[in-house]
């Protein structure tokens, strides 16, 4: 008797591990049936139906394929079981670690001489956005406050240089820093009220204050010139030097995205860093340990806006005119994208999502139709298959109000 009830169970066992294993079988192709069919249909416009089917048979096999093999272990660890792939790692090469950096930076300076001005334009959007990235990456990915009205600080930071410069005579460099505060105290000043909100209506309000600042610049026609916008803004000068050209201008703004690295590192090392870290982990445990919520969160705006400022001057001066046309919602959109696609809470992620963002439409200019849906394509691939972010680590982080 005791035989039969174990055989039994054993069955019993069996069946329902069968029956897991065919509702896990048919999820992963009722998934890769979806996916494909996406894909394809994107792909339709491009090249045609026989593509778009050629297109599909392969993501319909190659997905369930790709799956199979990633549970028996990941690129990286059938690399591990090469013989003599651990002698072949950077960590045995410890000269070849420390001299990377001076390298890097050594090809950063000398891309001016070897790139065509349309690339190094492109370079220099790009490290603005990098800025930009930066910034709302301390409030977004730090701090974990959900933003969606960035691109209202920016406007602040363009808008202040422009009108120091061209009402009041003022150069670049002493309404840089005129600029940043304007953009800081805009932040905290949003922040007090705002800051008693949480998730939805946190992101509710910012995307308010981005849109009702819009609307100001595009009527005050007395102050801002309207939708017409500012013109005849000057480049900055430096002894004597224009830096308007964009080999000096690229040097302007790289200099600009290497300070903002090294202080924002050394600021989210410092007690600071710990307490918005804290406070996106778990603001009641932060709280229960002594970390005044308030407090760091208006340091938190006021940082993370401290750089919109200083982007948005740096965009006024290369491009010698503003409008409001120039920071729109989807200008906000943009950028907390680029942190999205970097990896939240990441620093060097935000500069790789700032890059990519702003290349990859360049790139796909041939396409101009399809290249916002081809980006939206790929960011919703992206929440698929790597939520974390290019650069972010296994966990995600989770931004609340």
């Amino acid at each position: 008797m005791k035989g039969v009830v174990q055989d039994q169970a054993r069955s019993s066992r069996k069946s329902i591990a069968q029956r897991a294993r065919e509702s896990a079988g048919r999820s992963v192709m009722l998934r890769s049936f979806f996916i494909a069919a996406w894909a394809a249909l994107l792909f339709l416009p491009f090249h045609g139906i026989r593509s778009a089917l050629v297109l599909f048979a392969g993501i319909f096999a190659g997905l369930p394929v790709m799956q199979s093999a990633m549970r028996l272990g990941g690129p990286g660890e059938w690399m591990q079981r090469l013989p003599g792939f651990r002698a072949f790692t950077l960590r045995s090469f410890p000269f070849l670690r420390t001299s990377a950096l001076p390298v890097f930076l050594l090809a950063l300076f000398v891309l001016p001489f070897t790139l065509k001005d349309y690339y190094l334009d492109v370079l220099v959007m790009s490290g603005i956005y990098m800025l930009l990235a930066l910034g709302l990456n301390v409030i977004v990915g730090f701090t974990g406050l959900l933003n969606l009205g960035f691109a209202a600080f920016y406007a602040i930071g363009a808008y202040t240089y422009a009108l120091l410069n061209t009402k009041f005579g003022l150069g670049f460099w002493p309404s840089l820093p005129l600029s940043a505060v304007a953009a800081t105290l805009s932040g905290l000043l949003l922040a007090v009220p705002a800051l008693r909100l949480r998730g939805d209506y946190l992101a509710i309000v910012t995307l308010g204050f981005g849109e009702i600042l819009r609307i100001v610049l595009n009527n005050w026609d007395s102050l801002t010139n309207g939708p017409n916008g500012i013109s005849g803004i000057a480049p900055p000068f430096l002894f004597g030097i224009s830096l308007g050209s964009l080999n000096f201008y690229y040097y302007l703004v790289l200099g600009l995205v290497l300070l903002s690295v090294l202080i924002i590192r050394r600021v989210k090392s410092s007690r600071v860093g710990r307490a918005w870290i804290a406070i996106r982990e778990n603001e009641i445990a932060a709280s229960s340990v002594g970390v005044n919520v308030t407090r760091y969160k208006l340091y938190a705006f006021a940082f993370g806006t401290f750089w919109a400022g200083i982007a948005g001057a740096l965009f006024a001066a290369k491009m010698r005119f503003v409008s409001p046309e120039s920071f729109t919602f989807m200008e906000s959109v943009f950028i907390l994208s680029m942190v999205i696609l970097g990896g939240i809470g990441n620093i060097y992620g935000a500069l790789a999502g700032a890059f990519i963002l702003v290349l990859l439409p360049e790139a796909l200019r041939d396409v101009q139709m399809y290249r916002m849906l081809l980006l939206g394509a790929g960011l919703v691939l992206l929440m698929i298959f790597r939520p974390q972010g290019i650069l972010g680590g296994r966990k995600g982080v989770r931004i609340r109000g």
